[in-house]
């Protein structure tokens, strides 16, 4: 399943081999339900473990952590997230004479995708929505969001499974499904607004090591300074930390520089920095922030709200393990959930408002929806920065834009992504990506991106149709079981 997510089009191969597992499962009908709890927590940690092996890299090739320790750790971690596969799955033994326990299923699925992206700050990675960019069921993202598409997914996948027991029922479902994906991709609720914009993504592929080293920072400060000072982009991006310093630590007049150079050659600038608080907010002085330089509006600033687990905050009674790297973490503030967007200026067009989110921001939807729903500003199109160089060659990158993708899905807004070791892009509004920078290269990209208008129904109502359609469907579920 993990693999397969990988492929192209693993969206449309995820629906069969779903239904091979729920065959499976059903085999162990006679066993008890602890043993089936754990056969379907099986194969959620093999899930988990092909799909999430890169953080091996960043806790032992670059976090230096023992090598038992750090597979232990990705053990532990695909466990956990397996849980939920695991309550989710005790819907099949449940609601196993019931003619719908396909609904209960992809309720409990879809349920239990939502918790796991809020319990303990929330790890929602590798869940089924994401494959769907290239699935069959993506044109339900701008309705109901990622969680929706989960629901068909398995769904479907069910009904795949019990054609041989009820064959008229499950294909006329079948059908009346794909007709109403079919049915939503007729209708568009953005639109494009203005000029396409010139833009620059400027990807450094820079070593995750140069990053505490004095030397290697100077380095990647004077190579990102020089790309911006050398574009005649609209709107230049760097990504996450290109400053890997704390703001006030910077060469000195570096800032007043760019600011100069936006002024005089009507440039705005994005790039990552360390931010420096002068209040510290329980002790936290630094912050993991965008920098934003745009024409004679002086300094904008986004300050990193969804930060990672012992990457970027040391979660309570976890200190240990933190010191188990041989490379100095961070303990950041967190920054507020109300932040404006970055005001892009133009010389003949009105302003463009862009959303910032910082690396793995963008793993969660209905944050970013409601951040769009309830900002004053508009929002044209969405701005990721992001550093993977934590881990290494490995699918993380790939795993991340298709998260991106159904980011653009959700929100009908094209979307930028500015990597320090890739994948930097630029998507669609229908999370299609129309320009890619090659993995682990030095390079830039120069394009246009075209900003468009409007808000999706997902904006306006986040998950609460899908959840409050599951929920009920396992609310009437069990009550007929236990009238049954």
């Amino acid at each position: 399943m993990a693999v397969a997510a990988e492929l192209p089009y693993g969206g449309w191969i995820q629906i069969p081999l779903l239904s091979i597992i729920w065959w499976r499962l059903s085999l162990l009908k006679d066993c008890s339900t602890t043993q089936f709890f754990f056969s379907s927590l099986i194969f959620g940690i093999g899930y988990f473990i092909v799909g999430l092996w890169w953080l091996y890299i960043s806790l032992h090739d670059i976090g230096g952590m023992n090598a038992l320790l750090s597979c232990v750790a990705v053990f532990l971690l695909s466990a956990y997230v397996s849980l939920y596969f695991s309550i989710a799955c005790l819907s099949i033994r449940i609601f196993k004479s019931s003619s719908i326990s396909g609904l209960f299923l992809a309720a409990s699925w879809a349920v239990g995708e939502y918790l796991r992206g809020e319990i303990f700050t929330g790890f929602p990675w590798m869940g089924f929505a994401e494959a769907q960019v290239n699935g069959p069921f993506a044109t339900i993202a701008p309705y109901f969001g990622g969680l929706a598409c989960t629901f068909l997914v398995v769904y479907a996948s069910w009904q795949i499974f019990q054609l041989n027991k009820h064959p008229r029922y499950c294909i006329s479902t079948l059908v009346l499904v794909c007709l109403i994906t079919i049915g939503s991709s007729f209708w568009s609720f953005t639109k494009p607004i203005g000029e396409p914009l010139k833009i620059e993504l400027v990807q450094g592929n820079f070593p995750q090591s140069m990053f505490t080293n004095p030397e290697g920072v100077l380095k990647q400060i004077h190579f990102y300074s020089n790309a911006m000072m050398q574009s005649r982009a609209e709107l230049v991006i760097s990504p996450e930390t290109a400053f890997a310093w704390p703001t006030t630590n910077l060469p000195a007049g570096l800032i007043e520089n760019l600011q100069s150079l936006s002024n005089n050659t009507q440039t705005n600038l994005l790039f990552g920095v360390i931010g420096r608080h002068t209040n510290p907010d329980n002790g936290r002085e630094f912050s993991n922030r965008a920098l934003g330089l745009s024409p004679a509006q002086g300094a904008y600033q986004y300050d990193k709200n969804h930060l990672v687990p012992f990457g970027e905050f040391i979660p309570p009674g976890f200190r240990w393990f933190v010191n188990a790297f041989s490379v100095p973490l961070s303990d950041f503030a967190r920054g507020g959930d109300a932040q404006d967007n970055f005001i892009i200026r133009r010389q003949k067009e009105d302003p463009l408002y862009a959303a910032i989110t910082i690396c793995y921001e963008d793993v969660f939807g209905g944050e970013l929806a409601s951040r769009i729903r309830n900002n004053p500003q508009p929002t044209n199109l969405l701005i990721n920065l992001t550093n993977l160089a934590w881990f290494g060659k490995s699918q993380a990158p790939t795993q991340q834009l298709r998260l991106s993708q159904l980011r653009s899905l959700e929100t009908g807004l094209p979307a930028l992504r500015a990597t320090n070791t890739g994948i930097s892009a630029v998507l669609g509004p229908d999370g299609k990506v129309l320009a890619e920078l090659p993995e682990f290269t030095q390079v830039s990209l120069s394009t246009e991106v075209q900003a468009y208008e409007g808000k999706t129904p997902y904006v306006f109502w986040g998950n609460f149709p899908i959840l409050s359609f599951s929920c009920l469907l396992l609310i009437w579920g069990l009550i007929r079981h236990r009238r049954f």
